[in-house]
C-alpha cells in the first residue's frame, strides 16, 4: 500500500521505559538515524527521528512480557569469514551484500526466478507490470548464485527457495530446479500462490520429481472473504500434491481487521491435512510504502498478537507458553557441532524476528510440543552437554550420556500415541541432516511465524542477525529485510539492472504479458452457501463460520 505519510511533530525522547538503543532509518528519505526500543503499558514501540521528516513511532513488539522471555533466548552467531562486502566503518542497513558486520549465515536463500505473476493482488507493488520491466535471470546466472551460497564459509548453504513474482510461469522451471540439484543443494522450496499447480497434475509430479521438496503456498485464510487470491484453488492443489507426494507449507500473511479473526481456523485447516501439510507458517503483514499513523495502527499486527488470537480461537489448545523464537533451537545445533567437531547451522536470528512450536495429532486432538516434554530442561541438558565436549571431556561418553537420558525430559504418559519422540531426537543427533529433520516433520505439524520488517519498525539488530537470505545476480547474498524494505538500494536497483523492458520481452517472446494472469472459471463460484468448498473437494475441515451457520 502507498500512501501519503504525514509529517509528525513529537517528542523526541521515547514516551515509556528505555529497553535498548539501536540504529533505524527514517521511512520517507532512508536516511540512517538512532531509534529506541522501549516499553509502554506492556507494549514494546519503536521511535525514532528524522532531523527532516520529525518523529516516528510504532509497535514492534505487542507484548512486553514476550518480548522478555524471549530475549533470554538470544544468540550471536559466528558470522560470515568471507563476506562479499567488506567496507570500514559500515553504515548499516548500506552496503549489504553480505557485509562483515553480519552475524549469522544463510539458514534459507532466496532467488527471484521472476517478477512475474498470474495475480496482481492489491497489497503487491513489485510484480512486472507495476515495475515496468521483466526480471529473469537465465540458469547460467541461477548456477552463479548457488555457487556463491555454496561458497559461504564458514557454514554454507545448503536449502534454497525459489520465488518470484510466480516462478510456475517461467517454462524453464524444471530444468531450473535440476540445475540447482545438481549444484549441490539438498533442500528446495517453491514459493506459489498455487494456481497453476492446482490445475496441472502433471506439474506437481514435475517438480517434486526433479528436486522440490516442499511447496510454500500463500494461504490467506478459510473463507473465500479472506482469501480471495487462491480459496478456489487450494483443494485442487493439495489433492494434485497428495497424488505427487509434494509437502506443502501454508502461508498466511495476517493482517488486522482483514483476516486475523481466521488465524485459529487456519491452523486447523493445517491439522487436519496433516498427510500433505507439512506446516503453516504465518507472517504479520510488513507495511510497505509510506503509510500514515491511522493506517499502521489499523493493520498492524505483530507476533504475540498473533499468537494471542491462536490461543483464544483454539479455545486453549495452542498457548501462548508453547512458543519459542527461533534461536531456542541453537543448544542441540551446539551440541551437534560439538559432537561432529564441524560447524552446524547455526539459526541465531534476532529473538524478534520468529517464533514456533511443534504440534501433535492425538487422535485429532491438537497436543504441542510443551505437553509432554520439558523444553528448557531438555535444551539447557543439550547446552551442558556441548559444554563438557568443548571442555575435552570424552565426546563418546558424553554422547552416550546424552541417548541415555534424553526420556528424562518426555512424559510418556503424556505423548500422544504412536509417537516415539525419544528415537526421533536420537536420529536427528546421529545424522544431523535434512532426513533426520524430515521425520520429525512427517510426525508433527511446524507452527511457525516470522515477521518480515518494513521502514518503520526497521531494527539494525535484526538487519545483523537475519539468516533468510536473496542470492542475485552481482555475487551479492542480501538479508530479506533490506533487500525488500528498501527495495531502492537493493531489490528494484537489482533487478531493473538485470532486467528488460516489458515490449522487449513480449516481443523476444512473443507473449503478451496480460496473458499470464489468471482468470478463475465462473463455475468455481458456484455453489450452495451452506456447503463447504473443501469438503465437497475432498479435502478435511469445515471452519467454525460454516458449522455455526449449518447448526442455526
Amino acid at each position: 500500500m502507498v500512501l501519503v505519510e504525514e509529517k509528525q511533530i513529537e517528542p523526541q525522547q521515547p514516551r515509556g521505559r528505555l529497553l535498548r538503543k539501536t540504529r533505524s532509518i527514517c521511512p520517507e528519505c532512508n536516511r540512517v538515524i538512532d531509534a529506541e526500543i522501549f516499553e509502554r503499558d506492556g507494549v514494546v514501540y519503536i521511535g525514532k527521528t528524522c532531523p527532516k521528516h520529525g518523529y516516528f513511532e510504532d509497535v514492534y513488539f505487542g507484548s512486553y512480557e514476550m518480548y522478555e522471555r524471549f530475549s533470554k533466548y538470544a544468540r550471536d552467531g559466528r558470522g560470515i569469514e568471507n563476506p562479499r562486502t567488506v567496507v570500514p566503518n559500515i553504515t548499516c542497513p548500506a552496503s549489504c551484500g553480505l557485509c562483515s558486520n553480519h552475524l549469522s549465515h544463510t539458514a534459507l536463500a532466496n532467488i527471484v526466478l521472476t517478477n512475474r505473476c498470474d495475480l496482481n493482488c492489491w497489497y503487491c507493488f513489485f510484480y512486472a507490470e507495476k515495475a515496468g520491466y521483466i526480471y529473469e535471470p537465465t540458469i547460467d546466472q541461477i548456477r552463479r548464485m548457488v555457487r556463491n551460497l555454496l561458497n559461504e564459509k564458514p557454514i554454507h548453504g545448503v536449502a534454497v527457495q525459489l520465488t518470484g513474482g510466480e516462478p510456475t510461469l517461467r517454462e524453464d522451471l524444471i530444468d531450473i530446479i535440476k540445475a540447482i540439484k545438481e549444484e549441490g543443494i539438498t533442500h528446495i522450496q517453491l514459493n506459489t500462490d498455487g494456481v497453476n499447480l492446482s490445475r496441472k497434475p502433471e506439474l506437481c509430479k514435475q517438480v517434486r520429481e526433479a528436486g522440490v521438496n516442499t511447496l510454500y503456498v500463500s494461504f490467506d485464510g478459510v473463507t473465500p472473504e479472506t482469501n480471495p487470491k487462491n480459496y478456489w484453488e487450494i483443494p485442487g492443489l493439495l489433492n494434485n500434491c497428495r497424488q505427487a507426494g509434494l509437502g506443502i507449507v501454508l502461508v498466511p500473511t495476517v493482517i488486522k481487521g482483514v483476516n486475523d479473526h481466521e488465524v485459529g481456523d487456519m491452523l486447523r485447516f493445517a491439522f487436519y491435512n496433516m498427510d500433505i501439510v507439512r506446516g503453516i507458517n504465518y507472517q504479520p503483514v510488513s507495511l510497505t510504502g509510506r503509510v500514515p499513523r491511522h493506517e499502521r495502527e489499523r493493520f498492524r499486527i505483530t507476533i504475540p498478537e498473533v499468537i494471542q488470537r491462536i490461543e483464544e480461537q483454539t479455545n486453549g489448545e495452542v498457548k501462548q507458553e508453547d512458543w519459542f523464537p527461533v534461536p531456542a533451537a541453537m543448544p542441540l545445533s551446539r551440541f551437534i557441532e560439538a559432537w561432529t567437531g564441524e560447524p552446524k547451522y547455526e539459526l541465531t536470528t534476532h529473538f524478534a524476528c520468529g517464533a514456533a512450536t511443534y504440534i501433535f495429532n492425538d487422535n485429532g486432538r491438537m497436543v504441542p510440543i510443551t505437553r509432554f516434554v520439558d523444553v528448557d530442561g531438555l535444551l539447557k541438558f543439550f547446552e551442558d552437554k556441548a559444554e563438557k565436549i568443548e571442555r575435552g571431556e570424552n565426546k563418546y561418553l558424553v554422547g552416550l550420556s546424552v541417548m541415555l537420558n534424553l526420556h528424562r525430559f518426555i512424559d510418556r504418559s503424556k505423548m500422544p500415541s504412536g509417537l516415539n519422540l525419544t528415537r526421533l531426537l536420537i536420529n536427528i543427533i546421529l545424522k544431523h541432516d535434512y532426513s533426520a529433520l524430515g521425520q520429525l516433520q512427517m510426525k508433527s505439524l511446524f507452527v511457525g511465524m516470522m515477521h518480515f520488517m518494513d521502514k518503520y519498525n526497521h531494527d539494525e539488530e535484526r538487519v545483523r542477525r537475519c539468516d533468510i537470505h536473496y542470492l542475485t545476480p552481482d555475487d551479492r547474498i542480501i538479508p530479506f529485510c533490506t533487500f525488500n524494505v528498501i527495495p531502492e538500494w537493493y531489490r528494484d536497483r537489482i533487478q531493473k539492472k538485470y532486467g528488460i523492458s516489458i515490449e522487449e520481452w513480449e516481443k523476444r517472446t512473443g507473449k503478451k504479458l496480460k496473458n499470464d494472469y489468471y482468470v478463475r472459471p465462473s463455475s468455481y463460484y458456484h455453489y450452495p452457501k451452506d456447503e463447504n468448498l473443501f469438503k465437497r473437494m475432498g479435502i478435511n475441515y469445515t471452519p467454525r463460520s460454516l458449522q455455526s451457520a449449518q447448526s442455526s
